[in-house]
């Protein structure tokens, strides 16, 4: 058998789709149905993510057109990108909810808005203009990559699912992707969490222009909700399933209340803005990676504004620039 697919238990397949990018790969994971499969997350549309599941499909002898659904955990490119193609190869419905779809429209539409709005954030939080520039040519660059969009059904937190010939319950997994969704199945004790719960990674939470100012404190309320689910195993987007969720929750919760305490006793010792605190906690070698920069500058902001929610931190603008500090 190929590296990339691993047999899980009632004959799904976990699928390691390629990614050009440090996460390398993410999950997709192929369920048999009584009619036709099943596709969750089918990942981003690259030559070699297209190439792999052409060899995946003729392994397993399944053919285009005996893909009947793909369902999608949240609007990520990483998840989302091959959703139009696959569908334009195989006539298949896909489903997601409304809001992760509009965001998907919103970033990669034709007349999308967001490459601006995130360039203002990013300047008035101190990002010199030459390092915006490449991010927003590396945003560009996405646009490809998740063309052609689906046409899509939606699908809500609180409703079920039939998924392998038993019912899921969508449950709301916001923070971060608004509009995210994980499913559960109460029989098996199984988690499809997409990225809201990954093993060994810390999902991103980032800020987005346009959308809630605090991300963060949806995250962590999401994974108190979680916590509360009796979990067998649990199947994330990217790296192997795994069985201790909420260990793995309790570990993310450390993680954050640790970033959050230490981002107050930099900013107690000297006030500075956004982007500089990004580049104390991440490392200035992000300038030469804008995909990750990207990343790690909206969380740096997540962070921030949570604080400031609490009170913790306040924020002023001085010189065009909002510099926080603790006083």
């Amino acid at each position: 058998m190929m590296n990339e697919v691993t047999t899980l238990a009632n004959g799904w397949l976990q699928v390691k789709i390629p990614l050009p990018f440090s996460l390398k790969w993410i999950n997709s994971y192929v369920i048999p149905e009584q009619e036709g499969y099943t596709i969750i997350d089918p990942g981003l549309r690259t030559v070699e993510a297209i190439e792999l599941w052409d060899k995946v499909l003729q392994q397993y002898n399944i053919q285009w057109n005996s893909i009947a659904r793909i369902v999608l955990t949240h609007q990520h490119p990483d998840h989302y990108g091959l959703a139009g193609y696959m569908q334009m190869k195989s006539g298949c419905s896909v489903y997601i909810s409304k809001r992760s779809h509009q965001y998907a429209l919103r970033l990669w539409g034709e007349e999308s808005d967001y490459p601006a709005a995130l360039r203002e954030l990013y300047l008035e939080h101190g990002m010199p203009a030459h390092v915006m520039d490449s991010i927003a040519d590396n945003l560009a660059s996405f646009i490809e990559k998740v063309s052609p969009h689906p046409k899509v059904s939606y699908i809500e937190a609180g409703e079920s699912i039939m998924l392998g010939g038993v019912s899921w319950v969508l449950i709301d997994a916001p923070g971060h992707a608004f509009g995210g969704l994980c499913f559960y199945q109460i029989e098996w004790g199984w988690m499809i969490c997409g990225d809201q719960v990954l093993p060994r990674i810390t999902p991103n939470v980032s800020v987005v222009p346009g959308e809630e100012r605090d991300p963060l404190a949806a995250f962590l309320q999401s994974l108190e909700e979680l916590k509360s689910y009796e979990v067998k195993l649990a199947l994330p987007g990217h790296r192997d399933p795994f069985t201790d969720f909420q260990g793995r929750i309790i570990e993310l919760q450390a993680h954050h209340a640790r970033r959050l305490k230490g981002m107050v006793e930099q900013l107690s010792e000297q006030p500075r803005n956004a982007f500089d605190l990004c580049e104390s906690l991440f490392g200035g070698r992000l300038r030469d990676n804008p995909h990750n920069l990207r990343f790690a500058m909206s969380e740096t902001l997540a962070h921030l504004f949570h604080l400031e929610e609490q009170g913790l931190v306040h924020s002023k603008r001085i010189d065009d620039l909002l510099i926080f500090s603790t006083e």
